[in-house]
């Protein structure tokens, strides 16, 4: 039995960051357990190799949600990283923040250090930024290299100057002083590759003798003495494998994200108790948070059909998939260096939204109907709208005691009213987008939904019928007081009522944020990273 002082479980975005500051100190070692295996393929560091990677069960653990009825009773295709990087390694790319409110609300919950002043810094600290941004609030010499779409378009000129006709005003950098406007895409794209988290964290950290990363290692439960975390158990390869133990002297960490670390609690016995009891799973700590509050980004997709301009649609085919395909051999150029989304819009669904509720993005490209990332023959351009910060919540439930059995995932899509009401609204804007004078040379017609759609319960029935997930998901193992009964973790992320045992990923965030999650969730990793060390955070920002 091999013992360190600390083991991480994920190698994703949050458990690559952990293990490049936690090794920073030679004394410390540490253990990387990832079920996947290393970001070997080609067509990761591809960043349009992401619609190959997309539907890969060796590097991606395509779970299914349950039906509901937002989403019309469909079961929605959910994508997560099962490889060195996790998410960061098959994701869209996309660098987005947030809104200063977002984190501003996690401290008013009473979560103490966690306003936007006091994680500010840490963004600021993992990130090399190329391009626009004032410097009290972008980072330049940090390892995670952010750089601006350098691929401009007719098209997505067109959108953006039909969103400044609508009133909207171009914003040169959403991770700055606001996040209101329009823009194209902030990336985590470097000559023409992909930085993921392990390209970025984890691997300069394999280069460390401190440092052990074991991959197709599935992590089937939590060894506990007493109330004290002290290992884990994983099966090599998976179901049918040889079970080994990794004990952990100071801490065991779990970084397996959203979907993954609620399970892994509740198999272990940590969740709630009725849910474990009913699965012959017996209750170490009961932890009624535990999976509860999923949370996600619901986009129902607007498309037109375009004229007299080139969408990706034909880019991406035949003959002149082949001239990209030079273009970013000999260059690192052309549409296989591009993220799937080009433009992003912030904006408010209606007068009484204090800050932009909506976020917008826009693509010169459309995608077959229920099949995500599968272009379509015919030319088209898509604005996927989505609500910032739904209210509505779901949950992550195992469905046995078998740790090899996918859980059970509802999100609850589009279940509180403000949520409707809030889409809707988007999908509207979309349309006022698309009819844009600037964009009119180009549009032939509204494919989806259609000009018979108008009223808002056509609309919504549209958005139930054809949304998807934006890949965001959060919230299962919350952060709040021990008062709070739906907590999961205190404010330095320690699991409540048990000793030498945190979760660190985007499952601790008490509420959605207004932005896709790999931001937060390295943000969070780098945090935790000093409550776990016992080095003093850095002083609040100015700000």
């Amino acid at each position: 039995m091999d013992t360190f002082d600390y083991v991480i479980v994920g190698a994703g975005s949050a458990g690559s960051v952990l293990a490049n500051r936690l090794s920073e100190d030679q004394g410390t070692t540490v253990c990387v357990l990832e079920a996947g295996p290393t970001d070997w393929h080609p067509y990761i560091h591809l960043p349009a190799g992401f619609i190959k990677t997309f539907y890969d069960t060796r590097i991606n653990w395509c779970y299914a949600q349950e039906p509901g009825e937002g989403t019309a009773g469909r079961r929605i295709f959910s994508p997560r990283g099962k490889t060195l990087g996790g998410s960061s390694s098959i994701n869209g790319h996309i660098y987005n923040r947030g809104q200063r409110s977002d984190f501003d609300t996690w401290a008013q919950y009473g979560n103490r250090s966690w306003g936007y002043a006091d994680v500010l810094p840490y963004f600021r600290r993992m990130e090399r930024r190329i391009g626009d941004g004032e410097d009290t609030y972008r980072g330049r010499d940090g390892a995670l290299t952010v750089t601006d779409i350098n691929w401009r378009d007719p098209l997505c000129e067109a959108f953006i100057a039909g969103a400044e006709s609508l009133g909207i005003p171009r914003n040169k950098d959403y991770n700055g002083t606001t996040q209101e406007g329009v823009a194209y895409a902030q990336r985590t794209i470097h000559n023409g590759r992909r930085v993921s988290a392990a390209t970025a964290f984890l691997r300069p950290a394999m280069k460390r003798p401190n440092v052990t990363v074991r991959t197709h290692a599935h992590v089937s439960c939590i060894v506990f003495e007493g109330r004290r975390a002290v290992g884990v158990r994983y099966a090599k390869g998976g179901r049918g494998g040889d079970i080994t133990e990794v004990r952990a002297r100071c801490e065991v960490i779990l970084a397996g994200g959203a979907y993954n670390s609620p399970q892994l609690l509740q198999l272990s016995g940590v969740g709630p108790a009725a849910l474990l009891q009913a699965h012959g799973v017996a209750v170490r700590h009961a932890l009624e948070g535990v999976g509860e509050g999923l949370q996600d980004h619901y986009a129902p997709r607007s498309v037109a059909r375009v004229k007299n301009a080139k969408s990706i649609n034909e880019r991406a085919r035949g003959l002149n998939l082949a001239l990209e395909a030079l273009k970013w051999g000999f260059a690192r150029r052309g549409i296989l260096g591009l993220s799937p989304t080009l433009v992003y819009c912030f904006w408010h669904s209606g007068e009484t939204a204090e800050t932009s509720d909506l976020q917008l993005t826009f693509t010169p490209a459309s995608y077959k109907e229920g099949e995500q990332g599968k272009l379509e023959d015919e030319p088209g351009m898509t604005v996927a709208s989505w609500q910032q910060r739904p209210e509505s919540r779901g949950y992550v439930r195992i469905r046995s005691s078998d740790p090899f059995a996918p859980p059970e995932i509802q999100t609850n899509y589009l279940a509180a009213e403000l949520d409707k009401r809030v889409v809707v609204a988007g999908m509207k804007l979309a349309r006022r987008l698309l009819a844009s004078a600037p964009l009119a040379p180009y549009t032939a017609f509204e494919d989806y939904p259609g000009p018979k759609v108008q009223s808002d319960d056509e609309f919504l029935a549209a958005a139930a019928a054809r949304g998807q997930t934006t890949f965001h998901p959060g919230c299962t193992c919350r952060m709040g007081p021990a008062t709070d009964p739906a907590a999961v973790v205190d404010d330095r992320l320690r699991v409540h009522g048990l000793e030498a045992l945190r979760v660190v990923d985007a499952s601790i965030m008490p509420r959605m944020i207004s932005a896709n999650l790999n931001a937060s969730t390295l943000m969070i990793a780098d945090k935790a990273s000093d409550f776990i060390r016992g080095r003093p955070a850095p002083e609040p920002a100015a700000v």
